[in-house]
């Protein structure tokens, strides 16, 4: 028996959210999509580790607002995304399934993933266990190209100063962390490998997977990846999960 997704309202916004078919879910987790809007509606590399894990899954729509905390045309004209996922969508999951936010993983793919590192690095005690795959973490490099960066930041320098890597604390940071990406994706596989760097000189515990090939900047990576990046957020959530008890 499979789960199922539907859509529903948050604040005025949808979000798309995966049940599994148990009664109630172990650990929720929270998606944030690519600069492309897809969702992992219709990804069965992903749906049946959530069935196979008893997770539930939410996925809300943000359009191209990179999911920071400023205002974004695309997606609202007061809100931030970032502050949509804190005050609206993380009480969802309280709400719908009894799930508190140390209960659940957040991560993404591409724009979503340094949304997600981002997020974590700044709020770890919400978000305790994050992932991104193929994140898009060096996303100044695009300022000025005529996409809603160019409205959201007054400059590529303070675009630059907004990115996951300058969020991170030396000594407050999610304990369980991991990012993968592709080495032939040429954008984006420099900043992950930065990133790495710095949380190594920093002593900030990660796991990360920048060696496997599968496509390059592309699902046919993504989904290669989910096993592995479900796997992680699992497992955190299980430790985290013990650990509180």
């Amino acid at each position: 028996m499979n789960g199922s997704w539907f859509n529903i309202n948050v604040a005025g916004k949808t979000v798309e959210v995966y049940d599994p078919p148990a009664a109630k879910p172990r650990f929720g987790l929270l998606f944030l999509h690519p600069l492309g809007l897809e969702t992992l509606r219709g990804r069965p590399a992903y749906t049946k580790i959530f069935d196979k894990m008893n997770l539930v899954c939410a996925c809300p729509h943000s359009g191209r607002s990179w999911w920071a905390d400023r205002v974004c045309s695309e997606f609202d004209a007061a809100m931030t995304p970032e502050q949509h996922l804190l005050k609206n969508v993380l009480p969802m999951f309280q709400d719908r399934w009894q799930l508190a936010p140390r209960a659940i993983g957040i991560f993404g793919i591409s724009m979503g993933g340094q949304g997600a590192l981002r997020l974590a690095f700044k709020h770890p005690g919400l978000f305790p266990v994050a992932a991104g795959i193929s994140s898009a973490f060096d996303y100044h490099e695009l300022y000025g190209e005529g996409s809603p960066l160019d409205d959201m930041y007054d400059s590529k320098e303070q675009c630059r100063q907004d990115t996951a890597i300058l969020h991170i604390h030396p000594s407050r940071y999610p304990p369980h962390l991991f990012f993968c990406c592709d080495p032939d994706d040429e954008k984006w596989h420099r900043g992950n490998d930065r990133l790495h760097e710095k949380l190594a000189a920093l002593g900030v515990p990660h796991t990360i997977d920048l060696e496997t090939q599968a496509g390059g900047h592309s699902w046919p990576y993504f989904d290669h990846m989910a096993a592995p990046t479900l796997r992680f957020l699992y497992d955190g959530l299980d430790k985290e999960s013990r650990r509180l008890l």
